[in-house]
């Protein structure tokens, strides 16, 4: 197990989807765990076995706020710890007949979970928190790939011309100008991380939103404050006062499965959620096949393993950046 993984927030599920009386299963970096909302409204999460025989919990049910085994029927308070054994409805059940809980939170729409112990704060996303501006949950969208892969991909302007023909580029304008990159501290609290900022990045876009009517050039800045998350924003140059944030969030299932969640703080007060939801679907399907399609799945970090270009400036900072962190887990170090 990468201990930087481990000891890190990652999204497992939409905090919309969370309602009180149902249990909800997530996968994390090759564990299971059964989420579910107390009548308190707070959320748990826990591995998904139950301690007695190792039958799944969520195959069991909510009752009166205990969740209960399918298998013999032992009783879980929200502490985890049982209370009803039924095959032995008078004995006390031991302090050890207990679930291993995870440490859990919401925020920017998404249900996040630690299996660990956290190194770092959960990660920023100030747009997020700008109330002029709507937000939106995507996904998850599901990449037989390391989640390494998926942010690399998220942070690549050469590929839109090509991919992404006719919406976010065009044959006609493949050339990705020269832009900043430099290190980017996330600020946030005493246990931040230190990541990498993209600025003045400049890409022609037939179709940057829903609501562009013509093409112009959009303006992108990029920062990456942790190993499986970026964020980019976008500013394009004949739409004044229109202003756009997409945060990318991968979830490592194991180490060459992923899913990736999207959320989206814009000024567009005009498209449908679905309609918006629609628009990030086409998108990704288009890197979908590219994501699947590389070999290897997993992001060779060390220098010459494949051959840049010089778009890939910060794609090139974004390795560096996990070399420094010691990541291993969805890499060839």
């Amino acid at each position: 197990m990468d201990e930087l993984l481990l000891n890190d927030w990652h999204p497992v599920a939409a905090s919309a989807l969370l309602q009180p009386g149902q249990l909800h299963t997530a996968h994390l970096l090759g564990e299971e765990i059964v989420l579910w909302r107390g009548a308190d409204g707070k959320l748990r999460a826990w591995d998904d076995r139950c301690p007695h025989r190792g039958a799944r919990l969520s195959l069991g049910a909510l009752r009166d706020d205990r969740v209960v085994c399918a298998y013999h029927g032992w009783q879980f308070d929200v502490e985890g710890q049982c209370r009803l054994m039924p095959a032995h409805p008078q004995d006390t059940p031991p302090k050890n007949a207990r679930t291993l809980a995870y440490r859990v939170q919401e925020a920017y729409g998404l249900v996040w979970a630690c299996i660990g112990e956290p190194r770092y704060d959960l990660l920023p996303f100030d747009e997020y928190g700008d109330e002029r501006l709507r937000k939106v949950v995507c996904g998850p969208y599901p990449v037989q790939t390391s989640g390494p892969r998926i942010v690399e991909n998220f942070l690549d302007m050469a590929h839109f011309g090509f991919v992404h023909t006719g919406i976010l580029g065009s044959l006609d304008h493949t050339e990705v100008p020269e832009y900043d990159v430099n290190p980017y501290d996330d600020r946030l609290g005493e246990r931040g991380m230190q990541g990498v900022i993209a600025t003045r990045c400049f890409a022609f876009q037939p179709v940057s939103n829903l609501l562009s009517k013509d093409g112009s050039m959009v303006e992108y800045t990029y920062r990456v404050a942790r190993p499986l998350t970026a964020i980019l924003t976008k500013l394009p140059q004949n739409q004044e006062g229109f202003a756009e944030a997409i945060s990318l969030h991968v979830q490592p299932l194991e180490e060459e499965k992923s899913q990736a969640w999207i959320v989206l703080a814009m000024t567009n007060s005009v498209s449908t959620d679905d309609e918006l939801r629609a628009f990030q679907d086409r998108i990704f399907s288009q890197d979908l096949a590219i994501l699947e399609s590389q070999r290897p799945k997993r992001v060779p970090l060390q220098p010459g393993a494949e051959v840049p270009q010089r778009a890939d400036k910060l794609s090139a900072a974004y390795r560096r950046m996990l070399r420094q962190l010691g990541l291993r887990y969805g890499v060839i170090a």
